[in-house]
């Protein structure tokens, strides 16, 4: 497959450089493009519109994005690199075949579990990729005593047609990986948990007047539901889950069968 590969966590992210290897091993022509600095937190930022973006080829198929993760799949597939271009066929009136087959973002150095996904610039990427219409998948190893990033990838490469299987139109898959030396045991598919940042913002009141505020982060609580990434992931297996990309009241989901 030719697949587009980013992140959030910057181009020199073991995360992706660990990825993307084991992808070109494993016979897929991977295009890197990924931002310059740690993009952790931005969400579906994009920063194009105020400004351009600067791109720099670093390597075979590897560019440095000056932008954010939406930042790097736009700017990838509308034109920053040509022969990944996303163009109208005029003469047909219709869309040409995608340049890419998939995109992914990741795997990202911590999770994204549950609400984490409306903050994270990993799946914002996803999402992006899924506005597209391409399929789409954001992953991410979960934090542990060591960073297990040969395991993840060998991981994520194995399971890679499976995951992609799970894809639907207007949507992207999001894969938390339990950070362990041992690979898991199973990939199982689930609804994302609630999440619960206890943090508090401690201020600090300068000689200039103005004043310093600084989070204090505290520990992420969570529901533990049965059949929900945060329950599947504790047990030790992969998580996976189907995100919708476009909003909707939580009633209209409860009304199409969804969680």
């Amino acid at each position: 497959m030719r697949i587009l590969l980013t992140n959030d966590d910057s181009i020199n992210s073991p995360g992706i450089t660990r990825l993307a290897a084991a992808l070109r091993k494993a016979g897929h022509r991977v295009f890197v493009v990924a931002p310059e600095c740690n993009q952790s937190g931005v969400s579906h930022a994009i920063r194009f519109l105020n400004g351009p973006c600067k791109l720099t080829q670093i390597g075979a198929d590897t560019w440095v994005c000056g932008g954010t993760p939406a930042d790097c799949v736009v700017i990838a597939l509308r034109g920053g690199i040509p022969e990944l271009c996303l163009l109208d066929d005029e003469s047909s009136k219709s869309k040409q075949i995608p340049p890419i087959d998939l995109i992914i973002s990741g795997i990202n150095q911590g999770a994204n579990l549950g609400t984490d996904i409306i903050y994270s610039g990993t799946a914002a990427a996803a999402r992006q990729g899924a506005f597209f219409q391409i399929p789409s998948l954001a992953l991410s190893l979960i934090h542990g005593d060591e960073w297990n990033w040969e395991m993840a990838a060998d991981f994520a490469v194995e399971r890679l047609d499976e995951m992609v299987s799970y894809w639907k139109p207007d949507s992207f898959i999001n894969v938390n990986i339990p950070n362990r030396r041992e690979k898991p045991a199973a990939l199982v598919h689930a609804f994302p948990s609630l999440r619960y940042y206890n943090d508090s913002i401690e201020v600090y009141q300068a000689p200039n007047g103005c004043r310093y505020c600084f989070v204090k982060a505290w520990e992420i609580s969570a529901q533990m539901e049965q059949g929900s990434d945060c329950g599947v992931t504790a047990d030790n297996n992969a998580s996976l889950s189907e995100i919708f990309i476009h909003p909707l009241l939580l009633e209209s989901v409860k009304e199409r069968g969804g969680g």
